[in-house]
């Protein structure tokens, strides 16, 4: 089979077409043709050797969709999608023809989207979903996401408009008129210069409920500044800083809460629960994928790479039987 292989660290350049033994099967294991799979920023980061637990030589790729080809009887032929944070580093990714995945891990791609949209769903959901669920949010409360303009935020603000919760967004730019954060959320804040006063301003005087900081780092004092009494604050990201600081008297006696969140530590089938969970969300459609920016083959991966490296909107996906 085909498959894209590194291994040495670097840029998109690191990255070969190779033909590679099929993987070997056992009992708990199935193999999946992929038809789709999308260039997440960590596959980026991956090859760039951020993420200590890669061993090389690997196939890198974490989100997928596809057609069961060997396995149980009962899902054979089924179309498929799945993620998982030990899926291209710790184990062979989904950027090649055929992932061995397991059994346990195997879930029906939602008819609604097409295989192209549910290889674009994973990280982004699999973020929103597990920084919402730890911290509780409830129907009726105010959610507010930091660098909602993206793709964890665009997935947060659906997941939160459906369980019922009022959404603020901020962002450095305007996002699009038909993006899920410009439709979904109540305020959409652009370019503030002090946020903890304007939230407590549409608030009136509350704050939010819930913090998602989708940035993180430069923006972690004004998250939790924001935060309403008792309110929870969601980390994600450490944008120009991974070292913060703040008033902690403030802190418990606002009695607030901080939460760390990283789909790395869910692997294939942890992450096929969290799938679970989206999918009614899909058949409803409620939830949309992002807008597809790119296709290619796999022999064009070295571009699809530098491509999403370089922070261009929307999702690029990689197409192995093209």
């Amino acid at each position: 089979m085909r498959a894209i292989r590194f291994k040495a660290f670097g840029d998109s350049s690191v990255l070969h077409l190779e033909e590679i033994p099929t993987p070997y099967l056992d009992a708990s294991t199935a193999l999946v043709r992929v038809r789709a799979a999308s260039i997440n920023p960590s596959d980026c980061k991956n090859i760039a050797g951020a993420m200590p637990q890669t061993t090389l030589p690997r196939t890198p790729g974490r989100d997928y969709a596809g057609v069961v080809e060997q396995g149980p009887a009962e899902w054979i032929g089924a179309a498929v999608w799945g993620t998982g944070g030990d899926v291209g580093f710790t184990r062979d990714g989904t950027h090649a023809e055929l992932i061995a995945v397991p059994v346990a891990s195997l879930r029906r791609k939602p008819d609604s989207l097409s295989f192209d949209e549910a290889a674009s769903i994973g990280v982004n959901y699999m973020a929103a979903w597990c920084g919402i669920e730890i911290a509780g949010l409830r129907a009726g409360e105010t959610l507010l996401l930091i660098g909602a303009g993206g793709g964890v935020g665009s997935a947060a603000a659906q997941i939160a408009h459906r369980l019922g919760a009022r959404v603020i967004g901020t962002a450095r730019h305007v996002p699009p008129a038909d993006a899920p954060i410009s439709t979904i959320a109540e305020k959409l804040i652009v370019g503030a210069k002090d946020l903890p006063g304007e939230i407590r301003s549409v608030t009136g005087g509350k704050g939010a409920d819930v913090v998602f900081d989708l940035v993180g780092g430069v923006m972690f004092r004004s998250a939790v500044n924001s935060l309403a009494l008792r309110g929870r604050l969601i980390e994600i990201a450490a944008t120009g800083q991974r070292e913060v600081s703040f008033d902690l008297a403030d802190f418990y006696h606002n009695e607030s809460r901080l939460f760390g969140v990283d789909t790395l530590k869910r692997d294939l089938t942890a992450s096929a629960e969290v799938l679970d969970a989206l999918k009614p969300g899909f058949d409803a459609k409620e939830y949309r994928a992002a807008p597809i920016a790119a296709t290619y083959g796999l022999g064009q991966a070295g571009n699809a790479y530098s491509k999403v490296a370089s922070g261009i909107p929307g999702r690029v996906v990689l197409r192995p039987q093209e």
